[in-house]
């Protein structure tokens, strides 16, 4: 299956990608050069977003002579879908050449410090989704049957990006990311506990693309916006996703400085 749909994309795009950005709720390809771009719908093996914000498209795109490829929208385990299928498009990106894999999302604030809008460099996560994206079958040539994940943050890409904020003069911060299923939205008590156990970010995506990144020996970044403040449990407010769009995309031009600068200093 990655062998097909990777042959469809490069007989589509006809150009060597370096990179890849997967964007995440509320983060939009505006701001990016777009040379071409393909409906996942007629990519072979790959599944329609069913997702209203994600646009369900992979963008051809440029920054500074070097080209890549954005996933404008994500696949979730709340679909529907295993975690495998989840992390399916990683598998494409590693045979298309990619070298570096910057991820997006918007999350929950779990740390007490974060307020709705700040920028957080995931440095590591927590799996709490109830599946895993290398469970099953094993094929020798997706990568090791059993990846240490200790690195799976890749620390010489989070460090660039420290000196790209400072430079940038952007307040920022680093984090734990926890993994949930959803699609609903946390109780106060599951805050609490998600506090508790270390968690500074919570969502519903990730985890599957990072686990399996690492795998593939991909190096990644993810970038977090944080929409909404879930600790502590007096400063909870019910949240939409509409909200959670418009925070992010408030936030979302200066992520993709970040990224661009990251790309063309690379």
């Amino acid at each position: 299956m990655v062998e097909e749909s990777s042959s469809f994309i490069k007989n589509a795009f006809r150009e060597s990608v370096e990179f890849a950005i997967i964007l995440g709720t509320g983060h939009t390809d505006s701001g990016f050069n777009i040379l071409n771009s393909i409906k996942y719908t007629d990519i072979p093996h790959f599944t329609a977003s069913t997702v209203e914000s994600h646009k369900g498209e992979l963008i051809l795109t440029e920054v500074k002579g070097k080209k890549g490829l954005i996933l404008a929208g994500r696949f979730h385990y709340y679909e529907g879908l295993s975690t495998a299928e989840v992390a399916f498009p990683i598998r494409i990106l590693k045979s298309l050449g990619v070298k570096e894999l910057f991820i997006t999302n918007a999350v929950g604030g779990l740390n007490p410090s974060y307020i709705p809008g700040d920028i957080v460099l995931v440095k590591d996560q927590i799996n709490l989704q109830p599946d895993n994206p290398l469970r099953g079958v094993h094929d020798d040539r997706l990568g090791l049957r059993f990846p240490d994940m200790k690195s799976a943050f890749d620390f010489s890409l989070r460090q660039r990006a420290t000196e790209v904020l400072h430079k940038m003069e952007q307040v920022f911060y680093t984090g734990t990311y926890v993994g949930l299923q959803g699609p609903s939205l946390e109780t106060p008590a599951e805050y609490g506990f998600l506090n508790q156990i270390g968690g500074d970010l919570v969502g519903m995506s990730t985890v599957p693309e990072v686990i399996v990144a690492k795998q593939c020996e991909i190096k990644t970044l993810v970038i977090s916006v944080v929409s909404n403040q879930c600790y502590p449990i007096h400063r909870i407010t019910e949240t939409t996703v509409e909200e959670v769009i418009q925070v992010v995309n408030k936030t979302t031009p200066k992520v993709i400085q970040l990224i661009k600068h990251l790309i063309e200093e690379n």
